[in-house]
């Protein structure tokens, strides 16, 4: 089926519910993040909670990178706060920004794992490149109109995605 393409790998209510840790025995190293409404609400400077989980991650073991399409002053005092590597105007969902994290963070497909919140840039950007996904939902519902639109387009993905992952369960 064309749609997917676009599928996450996984699901998950919030970035800040992800087991980290889990992903780290498994063998990954690296995590990419989008930032907008996956780390933090749209536009919002990176908070408390998000210095926190960069902070886990470094703990845990992790390289991690932004991968944002935004301009550099956006990704740059987001990414003051939280100490990691990153690449502003990405070109999501074009491969290189996800290729270019991976050398930076000296990881590869099989050692990294990406978290975003859209289907149509992150994951399938994401995809594109041979890397786990994670699709969470977004953080705040206000959003720019192109966002709002292609949120609808996802929701029929969306449910191509929950539909075939019933199907693949009842056939276990």
């Amino acid at each position: 089926m064309i749609l997917e393409r676009f599928f996450p790998d996984e699901c998950c209510e919030s970035t800040y519910q992800i087991d980290f840790e889990a992903f780290y025995r498994q063998g990954y190293r690296g995590v990419i993040f989008d930032i907008d409404n996956t780390l933090v609400p749209h536009g919002a400077p990176a908070d408390e909670r998000s210095i926190a989980l960069f902070a886990r991650l470094r703990e845990i073991g992790f390289a991690s990178f932004i991968l944002s399409n935004n301009k550099e002053p956006r990704v740059r005092s987001f990414n003051d706060r939280v100490g990691s590597l990153y690449l502003y105007k990405a070109g999501k969902p074009a491969a290189r920004g996800y290729l270019e994290a991976m050398r930076r963070m000296g990881t590869d497909r099989e050692t990294t794992l990406f978290v975003g919140d859209q289907l149509f840039t992150d994951i399938w950007g994401a995809r594109k490149a041979g890397i786990h996904t994670v699709l969470v939902q977004p953080i705040h519902p206000k959003e720019e109109i192109q966002i709002v639109l292609k949120r609808c387009l996802e929701r029929i993905v969306l449910f191509f995605y929950r539909r075939s992952l019933r199907r693949s369960e009842a056939e276990s």
